[in-house]
């Protein structure tokens, strides 16, 4: 059967619609550099998550090590997100990749030596976790620096998230395999060449920054702030909330995905693998159906039924002692999970004025960066007593009462939305 022309017409329109942001060409070479560097970050988390369990066999050490890796965004992200808004981002984000290469660089030769041991990892997790926490809100506000058309905004969030859960799909698969293969330190070795990708990416980028003029005020007057602003304007209070939930109580789920495998579904690495990749792939399938949204006006529901299934999913999960059914689950959770933190993003960068940008993003980033790895430390902990399924079936319930909360204010998330929908001159921003 052949389609008609109105049809194909029809299709290629909403392939183009939901790339459009990569028209814009600084953007799209960021991407593809980006491709290669996120691909190898994700085979050296699931390698770093079996070594740790492997040489300790300790579901509590999974938390430290996860904790000594998200931690110091709490004491540097929000200093960090206001100078995102004063320095050139793109000149501090070609320096944390390359920090970030070393880094790999280091555990990979630890571990190829065979003189790793768990101190060395968890003081490696900490560097790393410095490195990222500069980075996260320099590499957020970036995107409005290589965007050409700001009504695309949206879109190049979205494909960002694409881009990121394409590789959170693929790399534990292949990172999976490889441990089974080669070993955990060529995985690490992987991910440091997989930088060069980004790097040499940045240096074909054309950006201006505009500083503000002279920074009359201090860092902690701009911290202050973006505090006042980011907690006191309520439609991102909210949201924020929302979100600082969801990383305490679900997020770090993901860190304790090697117990699963191993003692609930008696599998090995590859399970594991398969397991992450199964999340992944559920990202990927929600990136993309927000990327072809054409309103962000659905965006505040959006957010409301994925808090709903993240914590319903994960709560299912953790009981469940089949393979395949504990797949189909990890493919909704990581559908909810990328649906909410996408819209929370995309609406943030939205709403927030354009001089606050940074700062709320630091705080957004928080909220994965800082809050999981205490939910992270608090879980390994309790496994110590309690089972780690029980553990997961109370934090997903508690998070299905945030989600709950939250339904309540989602209005005035909403009529925010719309009413600075409606004094925009641009309506393609509203196209995602």
């Amino acid at each position: 059967m052949i389609l008609p022309w109105s049809e194909i017409k029809n299709y290629l329109f909403r392939a183009t619609f939901t790339f459009r942001a990569l028209r814009s060409r600084n953007y799209a070479i960021y991407l593809f550099g980006m491709l290669f560097s996120v691909m190898g970050t994700w085979i050296q988390i699931v390698a770093t998550g079996w070594l740790v369990y492997r040489l300790t066999g300790s579901a509590y050490m999974l938390g430290i090590v996860t904790f000594a890796g998200q931690i110091p965004s709490l004491f540097i992200t929000p200093f960090a997100g206001v100078f995102a808004d004063r320095m050139n981002r793109k000149n501090v984000i070609t320096g944390t990749q390359i920090a970030s290469m070393i880094l790999s660089l280091a555990l990979a030769l630890l571990v190829l030596s065979d003189v790793v041991e768990i101190w060395q990892i968890i003081i490696l997790a900490v560097l790393s976790g410095v490195v990222n926490s500069i980075d996260t809100p320099f590499r957020h506000a970036f995107i409005r620096d290589i965007v050409d058309d700001s009504s695309q905004m949206s879109n190049a969030i979205a494909l960002n998230s694409m881009l990121f859960n394409t590789a959170r799909f693929i790399g534990p698969v292949i990172g999976g395999i490889l441990i089974v293969m080669i070993g955990e330190g060529w995985c690490f070795m992987i991910n440091a060449i997989s930088f060069i990708g980004v790097i040499a990416s940045l240096f074909f980028i054309h950006t201006a920054f505009i500083t503000k003029a002279q920074n009359q005020t201090s860092v902690f007057e701009d911290l202050s702030e973006g505090i006042k602003y980011s907690f006191g304007f309520k439609p991102i209070k909210y949201m924020l909330i929302l979100i600082i939930s969801t990383g305490f109580f679900v997020l770090p789920f993901q860190s304790f995905l090697p117990v699963f495998a191993k003692d609930i579904l008696n599998g090995d690495s590859s399970l594991y693998g398969i397991l992450t990749g199964c999340y992944g792939a559920g990202a990927l399938i929600g990136a993309v159906f927000l990327a072809s949204r054409r309103s962000l006006k659905s965006f505040p529901g959006y957010i409301l039924i994925a808090a709903f299934l993240f914590s319903g999913g994960l709560a299912l999960f953790s009981y469940s002692s089949i393979v395949g059914l504990s797949m189909a689950l990890l493919i909704i959770c990581g559908w909810a999970m990328i649906a909410q933190y996408v819209s929370v993003n995309t609406l943030l960068q939205t709403m927030a004025k354009p001089e606050m940008v940074g700062r709320v993003i630091s705080f957004y980033g928080m909220s994965f960066m800082t809050v999981t790895p205490l939910g992270a430390l608090l879980i390994g902990y309790l496994a110590e007593f309690y089972s780690i399924q029980a553990i997961f079936l109370v934090f997903a319930t508690s998070s299905m009462v945030a989600a709950v909360i939250y339904a309540t204010r989602k209005s005035v998330v909403q009529k925010a939305l719309i009413r600075q929908m409606n004094e925009s001159n641009e309506p393609e921003i509203r196209a995602n």
